[in-house]
């Protein structure tokens, strides 16, 4: 990422790596892990648009899956019809096939995360675009139980949040962490908690952020790791990857990362463990 004049491999892992270096020494040397993060199923447009329906988020998982790549899916509990549109309506819940790819992601190294509701934005500007932003606490808790209970519905028990659009207000942090072990946030996240690289405790959770070049499309998050496995940052590393952008070239970016990416990629159930660990020490 690189807003305000802040790189999230200059400013944050080198500096990182530097002071590790410094307390540990060699010992601070190794490969990173990679905490992998994908946006979403069902994806945000799928509902509309065949080209990122159900088809295309199961040949995704498939590239996954058969390199053998552990990683973090966000889940919306519905398809939505014209989420960009504040007034919009419609879609449907998810029904058996989509339940079977979610039970089938679930035994092949995937760990669910919420990802809000229902996907729709509250305003209509791109520049505002948030399913969470200008609820106020109470209406937030509601929107999130509601959107919780539908996935557990389905066998899913989420312990993360992936905010739809990356967006939520500073002033909801703490409806949000009372609610799940970690929160996630990408570039749009900046203005309300500040550029971090984490993960780090932000009072009752964890916030992972994850920015770009490592948090962009295969073909430009491939180039990113093999910058980190070159610098052996042994740390957790979040990259983050949409479905949406990987399928014009038929998913083989994905591939190639996949492949690199599958001995070096953390577990999130594992991550989660640390977590809870770090809570409790």
């Amino acid at each position: 990422m690189k807003r305000g004049g802040l790189s999230y491999e200059s400013d944050w892992l080198g500096p990182l790596q530097a002071a590790r270096r410094a307390a540990l020494g060699q010992a601070a040397d190794g490969p990173p892990r990679f905490l992998v993060r994908v946006d979403e199923f069902p994806y945000y447009s799928g509902y509309d648009d065949p080209r990122f329906g159900y088809d295309a988020s199961q040949r995704l998982h498939s590239v996954m899956a058969e390199a053998g790549v552990s990683y973090l899916l966000s889940l919306v509990p519905q398809w939505t019809h014209e989420p960009l549109r504040p007034d919009g309506h419609g879609g449907r819940s998810l029904d058996d096939r989509d339940q079977e790819l979610i039970k089938r992601m679930g035994s092949e190294g995937v760990t669910f995360a919420q990802h809000g509701t229902t996907h729709r934005t509250r305003f209509a500007s791109p520049r505002r675009h948030s399913e969470l932003r200008g609820l106020e606490a109470q209406a937030l808790g509601e929107l999130l139980d509601d959107g919780r209970r539908r996935l557990e519905a389905v066998g899913v028990h989420p312990r993360a949040l992936v905010p739809p659009f990356n967006r939520f207000g500073a002033g909801q942090w703490g409806v949000l962490a009372a609610r799940y072990d970690v929160v996630t946030g990408g570039p749009e996240s900046v203005l309300a908690m500040g550029f971090h690289g984490g993960p780090q405790w932000r009072g009752q959770a964890v916030y992972l952020p994850c920015y770009a070049p490592l948090y962009e499309r295969a073909s430009v998050v491939l180039s990113a790791v093999e910058r980190t496995l070159e610098q052996q940052v042994a740390t957790w590393v979040p990259v983050g990857l949409h479905m949406g952008w990987e399928v014009e070239d038929g998913f083989a970016a994905l591939a190639r990362v996949a492949k690199r990416i599958a001995p070096y990629a953390a577990s999130w159930d594992d991550f989660l463990v640390a977590v809870e660990k770090s809570r409790n020490p």
